[in-house]
């Protein structure tokens, strides 16, 4: 499969895309018909552009606009030559406005109609999913379900026309089942839910066409969201006359009994993304082995807030809640708090999130990254609400919480405190699914911080820098990626 071109930056919800369909018709007078053959043509090159020696075609159409698309590369096959069926799963005789003419063409140009849907789809080279479109909000169930389940199993590729049916447009949630595409071809604007929870892994390669359609559709619409764009340089060089005080002192509060590597991880991470100085506040148990191996880390034994105040006073950036702990006599509360007493600048993880969501406070002057279980825990709900709508989630941790705030999984949002709309993130894979992933991340951004970048710059570089290791380190394979793979890799690429 061929690299897919750069995708706009903007991102929107499935109503505003209906707006800007409206728009093209209604003040700009592009006729319905003349959109759908483009999005037709648009999803015939996207074809051919991933499936270049393919030679047959089977396409399932749905009764709406989604299904016209279909008939439209349908014909399109046809004229090229290719073998075409069509599998309805509306009688066409029920079809009407844009989605009939279609379907006129179509036949008028002698495309077949297959009156069955077969178990598998086989006989076909690429199979084109125009079933169900972004007007989605209920779960899918009957004949839609059971041909859903039949595309999955499909050997060859599967294209999606504007959305895999099944997924929501605006949160990414698999509504019941959904298509799993190797390719989907996203007309006059992107969705935002395409780009996070089930939607990259749904989507596949994702490609854009703006039907060629002026700017002007687009101007009038709020942008929903942002996708941030791979990471492809590092930070500005550094003066030759620079000194270690210049990159600031990081500070990391975590690493109770039988929890000292997250806190280690944090701590190597920010010092290889520049940090000046890396201190390390952990419980005394291990202090005196944590900078075995990376012995340019200061460690230090604190049993209370008295012993940990001095360390913060040297200190310019705190991440706390790595390995931190819940129990220990309360030993983790009680630097949790000392830290919060503190004015510096602060990056919360882990069960710190969860100390947080049982005292809330609100502040400016932090980064929260939580994944969805912690999510769920500082906003009282579930983590299968919180995935249900990312998007509200973390409007909802920024609002009652403050500050800037990464919701991390598939898809990371960031939504900085002076930003109206996340960014997505959609760079790293599942090789990161495993245990300190988060800790490195923190490390990263809390070394950014002191570095000198702001909140939601150190937020969003972040997890942009985190996301390129976590896939170089993948690139021999996503089993068995340690969160340690990504150390040589962080340094690499900022200083890319």
């Amino acid at each position: 499969m061929n690299n897919t071109p750069p995708l706009p930056s903007r991102l929107y919800r499935a109503e505003q895309v209906r707006a800007m369909d409206r728009y093209a018709i209604d003040q700009l007078g592009v006729p319905g018909i003349e959109l759908m053959r483009r999005a037709g043509t648009a999803a015939f090159a996207a074809l051919r552009w991933h499936w270049p020696d393919a030679k047959t075609l089977s396409v399932v159409c749905g009764s709406g606009n989604n299904g016209g698309d279909g008939y439209m590369l349908a014909r399109l096959g046809l004229e090229a030559g290719m073998d075409v069926r069509v599998y309805p799963l509306a009688a066409p005789e029920k079809l009407h406005g844009e989605a009939l003419v279609a379907y006129q063409e179509y036949k008028a140009f002698g495309g077949p109609l297959l009156d069955f849907v077969p178990a598998d789809f086989e006989g076909a080279h690429v199979l084109v999913d125009g079933l169900l479109g972004t007007g989605l909000d209920r779960e899918v169930k009957g004949l839609y379900a059971e041909v859903i389940c039949g595309m999955n199993r499909f050997a060859g590729g599967v294209l999606a026309l504007d959305i895999p049916s099944g997924l929501h447009a605006d949160t990414g949630l698999v509504l019941g089942n959904a298509v799993k595409a190797d390719c989907t071809v996203v007309f006059i604007g992107l969705k935002q839910g395409l780009f996070t929870c089930n939607g990259p892994e749904h989507c596949g390669a994702v490609v854009f066409d703006d039907l060629n359609l002026p700017h002007a559709v687009q101007s009038d619409e709020p942008v929903s969201a942002w996708l941030l764009p791979p990471w492809q340089s590092g930070l500005p060089a550094r003066a030759r006359g620079a000194h270690k005080g210049n990159f600031g002192h990081v500070l990391v509060v975590g690493g109770a009994p039988g929890f000292c590597g997250a806190a280690r991880m944090a701590a190597e991470s920010a010092a290889r993304i520049g940090a000046g100085l890396v201190s390390l506040a952990t419980h005394p148990i291990h202090a005196a082995l944590m900078n075995i191996g990376r012995p340019e880390l200061m460690c230090h034994g604190v049993s209370n807030a008295d012993e940990l105040r001095p360390l913060l006073a040297r200190a310019t950036v705190v991440a706390v809640g790595p390995g931190l702990g819940l129990g220990q006599a309360g030993w983790g509360r009680v630097l949790f708090e000392a830290v919060q007493d503190s004015d510096l600048p602060l990056v919360v993880d882990a069960d710190a999130l969860n100390l947080l969501a049982l005292a809330p406070l609100k502040r400016d002057d932090w980064v929260l990254t939580p994944h969805p279980g912690e999510a769920a825990r500082l906003l009282q709900s579930s983590s299968s609400a919180v995935q249900a709508d990312r998007f509200a989630a973390i409007a909802a941790l920024r609002d009652r919480f403050g500050g800037t705030v990464v919701l991390k999984g598939s898809g990371t949002l960031i939504l900085g405190s002076s930003k109206a709309q996340p960014s997505i993130c959609t760079q790293g894979n599942p090789g990161m699914a495993s245990g300190g992933m988060g800790d490195v991340l923190t490390g990263v951004i809390a070394g950014l911080l002191a570095q000198g970048l702001d909140y939601d710059e150190a937020a969003e570089i972040g997890v942009r820098l985190h996301a390129a290791a976590g896939d170089k380190a993948a690139e021999v394979g996503e089993r068995g990626l340690l969160a340690g793979d990504l150390m040589p890799w962080l340094r690499k690429l900022v200083n890319q």
